[in-house]
């Protein structure tokens, strides 16, 4: 595969201007800090094709849901996060001429995301249509100190020619949404001003009522020396800006600072968002530039000093898993509760910014190993507030006495997804729900967290599961008809093992957290009893009836886990069979061959296997994996890390390090040539386990942790950092060791190849 971007530890650099790749890079090299999020587009204007955007967490708009056919049950809406209005806007002007990219002669160019602090340059020199010539250097950030602030500092030299310069820096609201359906506008403009030499906006979202401010300042300097030119204020609906025009010589450079401050009505009150913008935006251009961007490093320094993973002797590598960490360290912070994390992060518009089950099984992980447990602890507890909610959605489903479902896709706990085989099917995301409760107590060791939160959430799961099986006559045992795993290359089944799986677990799950709870904590028990209307032996009594009873399809002569019943009678076609041509299939087949294919998108029944692995014997992976991977298309973002780590799992190292290079560098190769539309932010945190997991064999046993290393061939040395029980460890891999280093905490001990080594400092 041809690599556009070159290869660096550190960094993610462009060499070249190609229009043709200029919306994946938007994407690439977007930036975030957690409350908001920017796509790499120009400052100056740009007439190409382009993705606008700029994203606010929490800022969402509940977008009519446009379906051929309604079914009852449909929800109303499709929630999604909002191109928000355009901060970075810097218009160019060099006597009668603008400065647009996609119009004039591009002499040379260079682009740069560095991810150790946080920052986008970007270098080139254009060539107007009349010959002149202009140097620009640019550098922005979003502050990860002050995390409504954003800043730039934008650099324009002549080259060749003597006139005037012009430079309208603004605020834009007048923005769409390339997904909107019906064309619908989102955004209200209520205010659009100046006050203390301050350009401010103030806008509502239709429906949804959130607002939010955006202030700016600015200041501008001509060869080092402020510049004294009048500032001329520009406004219209929507948008507000300051005029600087400048005479200037061939040489010469002018030197613009912007700053921005972005404030919501999610954490100020509404009548004093203009005000406190203002102070906001004060204080932090009080810090100018550099001190601003001095504050920011700091704090990616200090992410960066239990995040970091090093691979030594392979940069592809290296670059590719920096990236991930980078990434997901910008998109979510644990600062808020009300927060999740949408698999396109603050990158793009597909999948609306919503949440999605891959936050408990694939972001959880990461959080609980690189932060402190209460980042990941408010990934559960945003769940928990939502429960009221997926007690609704169940109840809409015609579920009762505290079903709980909950949405496949959601901004506030309402289900607002509108495919039928998703929203109806996909059930098996209420156990993706149980099991990060179950994976963070066993990490934490915080048992109760079980009894302020846990419980609860597990008996309306529970109470979900006893009402979705049914007993089958003919089997003699529980079914679950009509559903979709994880493989979404199959819809409408009965039976899928995952979904069957997790169901079991969930009920068994349930049972022990109740036992716990309480012997432990009875009184918060009995307040559980009472909020609920708990019956312990008329509930539990079901539950183990379906434990005992829950069919789960397997194929005896091959000794493997049966996807779903029927699932043999498809053409057993290898993935190896099918031409270049046709992958992406999905890009290339109609869904009716897809869904009659045996290929899968992605792990469904190599998914619950990894979840579960100490139950399975190493043979029995082997199986398994052998049968399903090589029917993977691995055309969701989310399917090669769970391979990979499977495969070290059952000692095919090679074939591991072959699925990594796929997760780490799925957006930055854009194997699935799709990353124009935004980055895999989800499947991210899988590419992290997909190393601390996989070649690093982490594991947590009886309370311990524990490592099990495999390094490919490639890899001469590997470390990284785990947060466990409030230390902070260094494991440190290579051929001949591997090196367990307390850097935090209290003495503790771990298992490092079946033997016990002793940490302290």
């Amino acid at each position: 595969m041809k690599r556009y971007y070159t290869t660096d530890e550190w960094s993610v650099i462009e060499e070249g201007f190609d229009p043709t790749f200029q919306e994946a890079s938007e994407s690439i090299f977007s930036l975030g800090n957690g409350h908001m999020g920017q796509r790499a587009n120009f400052e100056e204007n740009y007439s190409g094709e382009s993705l606008q955007g700029t994203y606010i967490a929490g800022i969402y708009y509940p977008d009519k849901t446009r379906v051929g056919w309604w079914k009852n049950g449909y929800p109303e809406y499709f929630a999604k996060v909002l191109n928000a209005p355009n901060w970075i806007g810097i218009a160019v002007r060099a006597g009668n001429e603008d400065l647009d990219l996609h119009t004039c002669k591009v002499l040379s160019f260079r682009r740069e995301l560095n991810m150790k602090h946080g920052y986008l340059e970007r270098s080139f020199i254009a060539e107007l249509k009349s010959g002149r010539q202009l140097q620009v250097n640019t550098r922005r950030f979003l502050s990860l100190a002050a995390d409504e602030i954003g800043a730039i500092r934008y650099s324009v030299r002549s080259v060749n020619f003597e006139g005037t310069l012009e430079l309208l820096p603004y605020l834009d609201a007048n923005v769409v949404n390339r997904d909107a359906n019906y064309d619908e506008k989102f955004w209200e403009i209520l205010e659009t001003g100046f006050k203390a030499d301050n350009a401010f906006l103030r806008m509502r979202t239709r429906k949804s009522g959130f607002e939010v401010c955006y202030s700016m300042n600015c200041t501008a300097e001509i060869n080092g020396t402020a510049n004294k030119a009048k500032m001329q204020p520009v406004q219209r609906s929507g948008y507000a800006g300051f005029k600087i025009e400048t005479g200037i010589n061939a040489s010469d450079e002018v030197v613009l600072y912007k700053y921005v401050a972005v404030l919501t009505s999610l954490d100020h009150k509404p009548d004093s968002l203009v005000d406190i913008s203002i102070d906001t935006l004060m204080q932090a251009s009080g810090r100018r530039f550099d001190g601003l961007f001095a504050d920011h490093a700091v704090q990616w320094d200090e992410k960066w000093s239990h995040s970091n993973i090093v691979i030594k002797g392979d940069p592809e590598a290296q670059q590719g898993i920096r990236f991930n960490i980078f990434q997901l360290n910008q998109t979510y912070t644990g600062r808020d509760q009300r927060l999740n994390i949408g698999p396109k992060g603050f990158t793009g518009e597909k999948y609306g910014g919503s949440t999605y089950w891959d936050t408990e099984a694939f972001l959880i992980p990461f959080y609980l190993s690189t932060e402190p447990d209460h980042v990941s602890r408010n990934l559960l507890l945003y769940r928990y507030k939502h429960l009221d909610k997926a007690i609704e959605n169940a109840t809409k489903l015609g579920f009762n006495q505290g079903a709980a479902l909950y949405p496949m896709v959601t901004m506030n706990g309402e289900e607002c997804h509108n495919e039928w085989e998703i929203t109806f099917e996909e059930i098996h995301r209420n156990g993706a729900i149980a099991y990060a409760i179950y994976n963070y107590v066993k990490y934490t060791g915080e048992k109760e967290y079980l009894a302020q939160y846990g419980l609860e959430v597990l008996i309306a799961l529970s109470r979900f599961w006893r009402q979705r099986v049914n007993w089958s006559d003919v089997k003699g045992k529980y079914v679950i008809l009509g559903v979709t795993g994880p493989n979404e290359y199959e819809n409408n089944v009965n039976n899928n093992w995952y979904t069957n799986r997790m169901a079991s677990w969930t009920l068994r799950y349930t049972l022990e957290s109740l036992d716990y709870v309480m012997r432990e904590h009875p009184m918060q028990y009995q307040q559980l009893v009472n909020k609920t209307g708990f019956r312990y032996d008329a509930e539990t009594s079901a539950w183990n009836d379906i434990i005992k009873n829950l069919y789960l399809p397997l194929l005896e002569e091959r000794g493997i886990f049966l996807q779903q019943d029927g699932f043999m009678d498809k053409e057993q076609r290898m993935v190896s069979e099918l031409s270049p041509a046709e992958r992406p299939i999905n890009q290339h087949w109609s869904w009716d061959r897809i869904l009659r294919s045996v290929f899968l998108k992605q792990a469904d029944v190599l998914q619950g296997i990894f979840f579960f692995e100490d139950e399975f014997t190493t043979d029995t992976i082997r199986r398994n994996f052998d049968f399903y991977e090589p029917r993977t298309v691995h055309e969701s973002s989310l399917s090669a890390c769970i391979h990979s780590i499977l495969a070290n799992r059952i000692g095919e190292v090679e074939k591991a390090y072959e699925l990594y290079l796929r997760t780490s560098r799925l957006d930055l190769d854009d194997y699935n040539k799709e990353v124009a539309e935004g980055l895999h932010i989800t499947s991210m945190g899988g590419t992290w386990m997909s190393i601390v997991i996989g070649f690093g064999g982490l594991r947590i046993k009886e309370g311990m942790l524990s490592f099990t290393p495999n390094l490919p061939r490639k890899w001469k040395y590997l470390s990284f950092i785990v947060n466990f029980r409030g230390r902070v460890l260094n494991i440190g891999i290579s051929e001949k060791e591997t090196e367990v280093k307390l850097l935090k905490g209290d003495t503790l001990q771990v298992e490092v190849n079946g033997k016990i080594v002793n940490c302290k400092l």
